[in-house]
């Protein structure tokens, strides 16, 4: 892109997050702190001294299971929270005027979502689980107050926010710049990274993705997502079975898309 648990000096705090039907449920207290959570060095606490993180541990961030195909919140929701996934894989969204959904990005363990409300003080998407997934929730007006007093803390903000504008940067190339065989390849690519920084196997995984879903991000059709498959196949860089994806050939994915990287 592990310390010992901390004692915490304050009562947890309690959060409340909508269900698809409308109710609302309680989201447990944190049973495990930031200071030894096994995926600190790729979530909030990366590149953070232990006095930030003691600072973080303090604000108790409460946590909940979200069931696959469940909205964790919706486009044009208030905001309140950012969330951490601990595990299990999202997918955020926006619906467009026609009606027609357009995906705007995967989530998985150790990364954060729920910054697109910052700016405005509403989400500007949704997000929904793509598999039975764990999420924390952090009070995103506690989390900014201890920051205030921080200079660590504020680096770590502003490293997020970055690192948003960075991911939507590189969204844009992806659809502006590139044909369906370096999109797709990029695509892959990236998420073979992503599972190897989380000690996943980089060559073969499982997507929790639909096809139609991979399409919508990379601005392709089904159609068009499958037939890049099927050329992947032929080119003997891949396996596919179904959703399962053997990369027989990393270096020769790389070079499917190489020539814009650089």
């Amino acid at each position: 892109m592990s310390s010992a648990a901390l004692e915490a000096t304050v009562s947890p705090v309690r959060v409340l997050a909508r269900q698809p039907d409308g109710n609302s449920s309680a989201i447990t207290p944190l049973v495990t702190h930031c200071s030894n959570c096994h995926l600190r060095d790729l979530c909030l606490p990366c590149g953070m001294t232990g006095g930030d993180v003691e600072r973080l541990d303090s604000l108790m961030f409460g946590r909940r299971r979200v069931l696959a195909g469940q909205t964790l919140y919706r486009e044009g929701d208030g905001f309140q929270f950012i969330y951490a996934v601990r595990s299990g894989t999202f997918k955020s969204s926006l619906m467009l005027s026609d009606g027609r959904e357009q995906v705007s990005g995967f989530y998985m363990a150790g990364e954060l979502m729920g910054l697109d409300g910052v700016a405005h003080g509403a989400h500007a998407s949704s997000t929904t689980a793509l598999e039975d997934a764990e999420i924390c929730a952090i009070p995103y007006a506690h989390f900014a107050s201890v920051a205030a007093s921080s200079s660590g803390m504020q680096h770590v903000v502003s490293r997020l926010m970055s690192r948003e504008i960075v991911r939507e940067h590189s969204l844009m190339v992806l659809l502006g710049s590139m044909n369906a065989e370096e999109r797709l390849a990029a695509f892959l690519l990236n998420l073979s990274q992503r599972l190897k920084a989380r000690g996943y196997s980089a060559s073969e995984f499982h997507l929790r993705m639909s096809r139609a879903e991979i399409g919508s991000y990379l601005g392709m059709t089904l159609e068009t997502v499958s037939r890049t498959f099927s050329a992947f196949q032929q080119q003997r860089l891949l396996e596919v079975d179904k959703r399962h994806i053997r990369i027989t050939d990393l270096d020769g994915l790389t070079r499917a898309f190489d020539t814009r990287v650089h």
